[in-house]
């Protein structure tokens, strides 16, 4: 979500005011509870990396429109980049102004967000929309939960008692208490001692949840800004099962860029850009372009083997700063 505090906590309670604020609503429904949470990235415009992680996680859009400017055109760029194509818009001009509906109908269109709907500044309302939305992503995220297990995590602490929790979504897959893990781009080991959904103990999270993730036999240094939880590896000769690492590390990369519609700027040999993906935001340099961008990264990045999502890519000093998205093969 881009907007204000002020509508966040319209539609869900407030429960993290970190660099992403998070807002969460939960209530009964026929085949359980329903979970409605709500990332709202701090300070942007002037901090690009909160909008970014915020995108990673999303299914969804919600845009409180203030203003017609240069931070909403960056903004559309964002979601339309990282393919958040159902959404929601409202339109909430600051004291004394106005702003033309047509004009919003038409950046939105040109941006490629032709499914987001408008809605009025109701918090109830909002998050009815929010729910049917939802709805209409249930069989997307059916799907996900079979894919390979991937959890970006965003906090990671000490709990008395408890030991070391690390907090994220499950982007992917499923994951169960006693489930071997591993951890990158430490390589480390670890366990599930227990598992936390909306403060509720449970015995599965999957795709769409927020997740906490006690672990056993890792240590603290395991987790960095940007570890990732998956599934170790499996070997079994005996029975003939092979089972690769579902995250391919890449230290070099071929780049093939989307340019996005707002975008003028052109990328150069020998120019920085930064990447973002599954909460990793790294730093590269362009090596040579042709067909596609040959880029060597300052630290490694890891790109899902299995439908990887999107890669977001960016030039700080660029205006806007979001270049666009990507798709990466590792480049020997």
């Amino acid at each position: 979500m881009i907007g204000s505090d002020d509508l966040a906590k319209s539609i869900a309670k407030a429960t993290d005011q970190r660099d992403v604020h998070t807002y969460v609503h939960k209530e009964s429904g026929p085949d359980g509870a329903r979970i409605l949470s709500i990332i709202r990235p701090a300070k942007m415009p002037e901090r690009i990396r909160p909008f970014f992680n915020s995108l990673c996680a999303a299914r969804v859009g919600l845009l409180e429109i203030t203003k017609i400017d240069a931070a909403f055109g960056e903004v559309l760029v964002g979601f339309a980049s990282a393919g958040v194509d159902k959404g929601i818009y409202v339109i909430n001009p600051e004291d004394g102004g106005w702003i033309d509906e047509d004009q919003v109908k038409g950046f939105m269109t040109q941006a490629g967000l032709t499914n987001w709907t408008k809605s009025n500044n109701d918090g109830v309302e909002l998050r009815g929309h929010l729910y049917q939305l939802m709805d209409d992503i249930s069989g997307e995220l059916e799907s996900s939960k079979n894919e390979p297990l991937v959890v970006p995590i965003d906090q990671h602490f000490n709990v008395k008692g408890i030991g070391l929790v690390a907090i994220g979504y499950v982007q992917s897959g499923s994951v169960k208490v006693h489930d071997e893990l591993h951890l990158l781009p430490a390589a480390g080991p670890g366990a599930v001692k227990s598992l936390q959904v909306m403060d509720d103990d449970v015995n599965e999270a999957v795709a769409g949840d927020r997740v906490g993730i006690a672990l056993r036999n890792t240590k603290d240094e395991h987790l960095t800004g940007g570890s990732i939880i998956i599934h170790p590896s499996v070997e079994d000769k005996n029975k003939g099962i092979s089972i690769p690492l579902c995250l391919e590390k890449h230290e070099k990369s071929s780049v093939s860029l989307q340019v996005s519609p707002f975008q003028k700027r052109k990328l150069d040999v020998g120019d920085v850009i930064h990447v973002s993906v599954d909460l990793q935001f790294v730093v590269g340099r362009i090596e040579s372009i042709g067909d596609s961008m040959i880029v060597n990264w300052d630290s490694p990045l890891y790109i899902r083997k299995e439908k990887p999502p999107v890669v977001l890519v960016a030039q700080l000093d660029s205006n806007p700063r979001i270049m666009g998205s990507a798709t990466l093969a590792r480049h020997e």
